[in-house]
């Protein structure tokens, strides 16, 4: 089922996105007179074609990693004259802007309206209530305790852990003061604490922005009473079963699963003994824990998970709201998330985060696969994301993308006259091969994850 879902997720979000994308450029060149010979979402060989009544071909392609918006143009064929005003090149050039930037702003428009949808549905969040603190750490040293409730991070409110999550992730790599507003689980009473963060987490490969801070939230404890195994883990190796409880680790008492993560997380790549209680039997099972992430990021890895446990009422809240009101929060997510894109882009240039953290199209058919399988709201966050992804990514100023396309007509625009035929077809040379390069890192970040 998880492999189905990820084959029908990962269609439906291209799909969805290549077209919402390729018709904001169709729509566009139509209204500016310009001839459109064929709109195909895929490439390769035609699965199936038909024609309106203006001649335009409509094609779904065999291979859906994209897709493009063929225009009439003189530069691509002979043009019979009574044509000659239908083509793309003959337009002025804030025509042909408006065209080629029509395709990332439906991207945008998309986004915006699946984060209004959403914000109407309403979402059931954790409140983000500190569960324990780690002793020295950032949180630690600022004054943060168990039991306080984030209520705010450099003023922005956090209704959840996704939230403090997110804000959190706008620092990475950075230095400086992180504010945080904090309220009193007994009182109620409100304040400010202020992190000094020095490259936080800069180059990190898999960055955990909350547990470097030292931060535990709240969790209701869960018996450690193994419910899922990885096939492929430690614990699977060794001999573990569901439904085994997990007792001692090397003679130390494992009274709830957090205490279970706590223990393992130091012993990556080292031989333990995991006695569990199966049928009221207790059984030593030797094993070798594995290991993942890489550096400071290093941590055991068992290979077991447990059931999720009841959350009290009062740790969850319902955040939802009107037509109106829900605009206005799309808009804020929509403009939070291009500018975390465009920012995290930044920072990857510069060394302030990791390339690692840069995906490709198996990591994205995972996540489509796994949020299809959650539910409909969150698939249609995964897809908002991703298509502010696929906006953000074309407009950036590299020949053969959108934004490359942009930058040539705007210095056309500026000087008077086009670039010569010499210097764009180097700045798409150059392009081609920073989006080759980009692609395979992504690949090789993606297969390096499995």
């Amino acid at each position: 089922m998880s492999a189905l879902y990820m084959i029908i997720g990962t269609l439906v979000a291209l799909g969805v996105l290549v077209t919402f994308h390729e018709y904001g450029h169709f729509w566009v060149a139509r209204r500016c007179g310009v001839k459109v010979l064929r709109f195909s979402v895929g490439f390769g060989r035609p699965l199936c074609r038909w024609y309106d009544r203006q001649g335009t071909e409509f094609v779904i392609a065999a291979i859906p990693l994209g897709g493009y918006v063929k225009m009439l143009d003189e530069r691509e064929g002979d043009v019979p004259p009574a044509l000659l005003d239908q083509t793309f090149n003959r337009k002025t050039v804030r025509q042909r802007i408006a065209i080629v930037s029509a395709g990332p702003i439906a991207n945008f428009l998309l986004a915006l309206v699946f984060f209004w949808a959403l914000a109407m549905l309403g979402t059931e969040q954790i409140r983000p209530v500190v569960g324990a603190v780690e002793i020295g750490s950032l949180a630690d040293r600022a004054g943060l305790t168990a039991g306080q409730e984030i209520v705010e991070i450099n003023g922005k409110p956090t209704s959840g852990w996704s939230e403090v999550n997110l804000q959190l992730i706008r620092r990475l790599g950075e230095s400086g003061s992180l504010e945080m507003l904090v309220r009193d689980g007994e009182d109620r009473q409100t304040q400010r604490l202020q992190l000094e963060l020095n490259n936080w987490l800069k180059g990190a490969e898999e960055p955990d922005p909350i547990g470097s801070l030292g931060i535990r939230p709240w969790r209701p404890v869960i018996a450690p009473i193994v419910a899922q195994l990885d096939p492929d883990g430690p614990a699977q190796a060794a001999g573990v079963r569901l439904g085994d409880r997990l007792v001692s680790l090397d003679g130390q008492p494992l009274g709830e699963w957090q205490e279970v993560i706590d223990r393992v997380r130091p012993l990556g790549g080292k031989s333990v003994v995991l006695q569990v209680e199966r049928g009221g039997l207790m059984i030593e099972l030797p094993m070798n824990l594995a290991q993942r992430g890489e550096g400071d990021e290093r941590r055991g890895y068992l290979g077991a998970g447990v059931a999720g446990g009841e959350w009290p009422q009062e740790m969850l809240r319902n955040v939802s709201f009107g037509p109106v009101e829900a605009i206005g929060q799309g808009l804020s997510r929509t403009w939070t998330m291009s500018v975390l894109t465009l920012d995290s882009l930044k920072k990857m240039l510069f060394g302030e985060l990791s390339v690692k953290n840069l995906s490709g199209p198996i990591t994205i058919a995972k996540v489509a696969g796994a949020s299809a399988q959650s539910g409909v709201g969150d698939f249609l966050n995964f897809l908002a994301y991703l298509s502010i992804s696929l906006g953000v990514l074309n407009l950036l100023p590299i020949p053969v993308l959108d934004g490359g396309h942009l930058l040539f007509y705007m210095v056309e625009w500026v000087r008077g006259r086009p670039l010569s035929d010499r210097v764009q077809g180097w700045g798409v040379q150059i392009g081609i091969s920073l989006v080759v390069g980009v692609m395979l890192l992504a690949l090789v970040n993606d297969l390096g994850r499995l």
